[in-house]
């Protein structure tokens, strides 16, 4: 195939053109090329998709474009530009675009949508987020036709070049051993995916023609699971404290991301559904996702040869500390 990928510079569009190549397949990537680099041998095309005529730069059809946008006037302008010439169109959109996150097993072709906007700012806060994506979803199915059209809500993605530290944190966290902070219990759900997976499913959707609404996520696991799959995957063992939420919440402790958060936790009730989605259509329509213990490993390899992390999200050494003696003292 000739696949053309609207991005293809950060962490999932760069996955999807290495394995893309290597797979054979020939690979443009369209970018403004400032938040990261094409991996090499890709045909690499700047644009600017703020601009109307910013896609005006890429020439021929395209068996399958993949595009990333979040901002509806990029999909929009995308309609405009490459309708006549694409063969499938794969639009990444997110979990984020459901309006019910409290009710466990949801699926895709059931799940309520929050409703779309087609000029919020996407970066301004989750709903809006979702919003647009919606926005995005219904604008690419319309103008490229829904019987091509391939709608895969992502949920939180981790592995390798993961820029949010979300997933690394706790990967780093597990390294370290000894006394561990574990939010809430070992029997909530946690629901990821590995970008590599998500990234060869893309792909072969492309060559598939596969269309319609799919989450892209793994099956949920529990929390205890998922510190096992850590502790496997760094081979370093480690006590769990589990740490009640109203407790977490009390003491200022964020969920899901940013400092003095613990990622991958969120408050439940309100959360019950957002890590506990019934993936089953996915699998079936090929989503096939490895151990978790295989991913921590991949990340802990990438961590190891990296020059410089940005610890933007989780609890540093010493705050986890002070929580874990506060809490042993309550």
């Amino acid at each position: 195939m000739r696949i053309l990928v609207l991005g293809g510079t950060v962490f999932l569009g760069r996955a999807v053109a290495r394995q893309a190549l290597e797979a054979g397949h020939d690979v443009v990537c369209a970018a403004r090329g400032e938040s990261g680099q094409p991996v090499d041998g890709v045909e690499f095309v700047k644009v600017d998709r703020d601009q109307s005529d910013g896609l005006a730069g890429l020439r021929g059809s395209f068996d399958a474009v993949v595009d990333v946008a979040r901002h509806p006037r990029h999909v929009r302008y995308a309609v405009d530009e490459l309708a006549g010439r694409v063969g499938h169109y794969t639009l990444v959109s997110s979990c984020s675009a459901y309006a019910d996150d409290a009710t466990p097993g949801q699926r895709a072709d059931t799940a309520p949508l929050l409703a779309a906007d087609f000029e919020a700012d996407p970066w301004a806060d989750a709903e809006a987020y979702g919003r647009c994506k919606v926005a995005c979803e219904e604008l690419a199915a319309a103008g490229f036709g829904a019987e091509r059209t391939f709608l895969l809500r992502a949920g939180m993605i981790v592995g390798p070049e993961d820029p949010t530290y979300r997933f690394e944190y706790w990967v780093r966290r597990a390294e370290r051993g000894g006394e561990v902070l574990a939010p809430g219990g070992p029997d909530e759900a946690v629901q990821l995916v590995d970008v590599r997976d998500l990234a060869g499913w893309i792909i072969a959707a492309a060559g598939d023609g596969l269309a319609g609404a799919y989450d892209g996520i793994g099956a949920p696991m529990t929390r205890a699971e998922f510190h096992a799959g850590l502790t496997e995957g760094v081979g370093v063992r480690a006590e769990l404290t589990w740490v009640a939420q109203d407790f977490l919440l009390e003491h200022g402790v964020a969920p899901w991301s940013g400092p003095r958060s613990l990622p991958f936790w969120l408050p439940l009730p309100e959360y019950d559904g957002f890590m506990s989605r019934d993936v089953r259509p996915s699998v079936e329509a090929g989503l096939a996702t490895r151990p978790l213990a295989a991913t921590v490993r991949a990340t802990l390899e990438a961590i190891r040869d990296a020059s410089h992390i940005d610890p933007k999200n989780g609890l540093g050494i010493d705050e986890e500390a002070q929580l874990l003696r506060e809490w042993h003292e309550r």
